[in-house]
């Protein structure tokens, strides 16, 4: 990780991938910045705790829907903060392009950026796995975060940024295809399967699927049963038995499909500039969402983000198009780049804005705990005073990144 002063990857330029140096000068994608920024503070925005505040006025469906759409649906479909991950995911992928540009620009060699991605792959997984320990005992090694995910098919994905645009494609399809035949391949649970020892309560019941579709099951597919083998390869406390919300190391494989689409659009950007590609957008927002729709009803693969399934990288992939066409559209199409300065101040420092909300969530809450205390936190109510906390800790955390964005200071990996 590296603290810069230059502007981070991410921006537009009008030739192909491969063009040389002499390349027109580079432009900033603030709309990509935008993006960005708003997939961090829906995940920032956690500490605003809109579940709370729906307990505390169960008859508001105003605070119903907040808080739905603040937390992950339970197994098939998408609320809000379902296209976090797919959203950094995917945006992951838009900066590739233009992260190879630029230091082709710089004159390094394709060996030496090699070098420079399979430590970043390195570094990221390393991260997830130090986030995800900082409350236990010893390190807790699990790969299913959202860093440890991108970091395993970062390389990849590097590597087929210097693909033809056909063989991306064709290495999207057949990734999420050779994915969807293994988890088909694998037996679904039978009648006498023993779902209490698979960490699924009678209450979730409602949510496992039968006939063809039981084989994308809770902690009973071919993921889980890899994990029950990988995971104990690690050193552990006590034996990795299931993972309570289902998620799972080999979701990497899907994810990188995400990836890929994101790397597809940057590509798109990169050769329209200075236009906005907002027609090839919608297109493959329209396409690819009613075929995760199709599969998803027809019974052939569900959607189900949890385990990332094929469907769901279609789906989520379509939705992430159609964002990123808004952002677009809005402020390259229509000029409004000033009201994205929110957005985009929190975009520019992703990494920064990630570590800040596993971090320092106590710390910050406990400071304003001690020196404004009841009087303050109360102002609206106790029933809003998680909201209200809330609030403060995420005001602190754009502070903080804006004064970095003024001093031009920006975490890099």
């Amino acid at each position: 990780m590296s603290v810069a002063g230059a502007q981070p990857a991410g921006v537009l330029q009008a030739s192909r991938i491969n063009s040389t140096v002499s390349a027109p000068p580079l432009v900033r994608n603030i709309a990509v910045d935008a993006y960005r920024g708003l997939v961090m503070l829906l995940m920032m925005g956690e500490v605003l705790r809109f579940a709370a505040i729906a307990r505390a006025f169960p008859a508001s469906t105003f605070w119903s829907i907040l808080a739905w759409n603040q937390t992950h649906v339970e197994w098939a479909g998408m609320s809000l903060h379902d296209t976090i991950q797919p959203g950094f995911t995917f945006l992951a992928g838009v900066a590739l392009p233009y992260s190879i540009r630029s230091r082709m620009r710089k004159g390094e060699s394709f060996p030496h950026m090699l070098f420079h991605t399979i430590l970043r792959s390195f570094i990221l997984i390393a991260l997830g796995i130090f986030l995800r320990s900082t409350a236990g005992p010893t390190t807790y090694f699990t790969f299913e975060d959202t860093l440890t995910q991108i970091g395993l098919g970062y390389t990849f994905a590097f590597l087929l940024a210097f693909a033809k645009p056909r063989w991306q494609w064709i290495a999207t399809g057949a990734i999420l295809f050779a994915y969807w035949l293994a988890w088909s391949l694998y037996p679904a649970p039978g009648a006498n399967f023993n779902w209490a020892a698979a960490g699924v309560s009678p209450e979730w019941h409602e949510h496992l699927y039968s006939g063809f579709a039981a084989h994308w099951n809770k902690n009973s597919n071919l993921g889980q049963a890899f994990d029950v083998w990988f995971l104990n390869l690690f050193p552990r406390t006590s034996p990795f038995r299931f993972n309570e919300g289902g998620y799972l190391t080999l979701s990497f494989i899907p994810t990188l499909g995400t990836m890929l689409l994101g790397l597809i659009a940057g590509r798109w950007f990169t050769e329209a500039a200075p236009r906005i590609p907002l027609r090839k957008f919608l297109i493959a927002a329209a396409s690819m969402i009613a075929l995760g729709c199709l599969f998803h009803f027809t019974g052939i693969c569900p959607i189900v983000k949890r385990i990332w399934t094929p469907s769901w990288t279609l789906f989520s992939g379509g939705v992430c198009f159609l964002f990123l066409a808004a952002f677009s559209w809005i402020i390259d199409v229509k000029g409004n780049r000033r009201i994205a300065l929110p957005l985009v101040v929190v975009g520019m420092n992703s990494i920064a804005a990630y570590l800040m909300a596993h971090l320092w969530e106590e710390f910050i809450q406990n400071t304003f705990r001690i020196h404004l205390g009841p009087p303050v936190l109360n102002l609206f109510g106790t029933a809003f005073e998680p909201l209200f906390l809330g609030a403060l800790t995420l005001l602190a955390y754009w502070l903080l990144l804006f004064w970095m964005y003024r001093r031009k200071i920006f975490l890099r990996i």
